[in-house]
């Protein structure tokens, strides 16, 4: 199955709610930084309490694709995150794992500062501990405990979109760990503190 069309079922979750509020305070912020970094922040629409996040997502080994609302009405839908889960599943071993909707949240609010309306080709999503040790022993850039193995990673790129403008939105985000691969153009990012290279 290539597409999928999420039902609506939602997971009761007060905490979600305050950290959407706080991601909010948080847009204020970065918008106001792009903003005189020169992006177009006119069309982001970042300035205001979502009641629902969409995401649209390309797994570019499997060619899933994915589009469908994860959060709505203060939380996040069971059924949403399951597809997501499935569509980052590790296309080696076709093992899956919970994504971290906090990862999904970065996605979304990066999509806003951009403005772009087009979907994520996702690199790399979940990685099974048999995968990455694999990936270790053939490239020296992957990580022992990656936050690929624990669902709270993603490798991107946008159709049309330069990855240096991904980073330097991911960047003002803040809200994770930022990876520029400008060699093999890709931006990774993750949930873990915030960090870049």
């Amino acid at each position: 199955m290539n597409e999928f069309t999420s039902k609506n079922v939602i997971i009761d979750d007060e905490d979600s709610l305050v950290s959407s509020r706080r991601r909010f305070l948080k847009n204020i912020a970065y918008g106001s930084l792009l903003a005189f970094g020169g992006t177009n922040m006119a069309n982001a629409g970042i300035l205001h309490f979502p009641s629902f996040k969409s995401l649209a997502l390309e797994n570019m080994h499997t060619g899933d694709k994915l589009k469908l609302t994860y959060f709505e009405a203060g939380s996040y839908i069971k059924d949403a995150l399951q597809e997501i889960s499935y569509l980052f599943r590790d296309y080696h071993t076709g093992d899956t794992h919970p994504i971290d909707p906090a990862l999904l949240d970065q996605l979304y609010d990066l999509k806003l500062i951009l403005g772009v309306r087009k979907p994520f080709h996702l690199i790399s999503g979940y990685r099974s501990p048999v995968t990455n040790a694999r990936l270790r022993r053939e490239s020296h850039g992957v990580a022992k405990n990656s936050f690929h193995m624990q669902g709270r990673a993603i490798d991107i790129q946008i159709a049309g979109v330069e990855t240096k403008r991904i980073r330097n939105a991911a960047i003002a985000m803040k809200s994770g760990g930022v990876g520029y691969y400008p060699r093999t153009d890709f931006v990774h990012l993750d949930t873990g503190n915030f960090r870049t290279w």
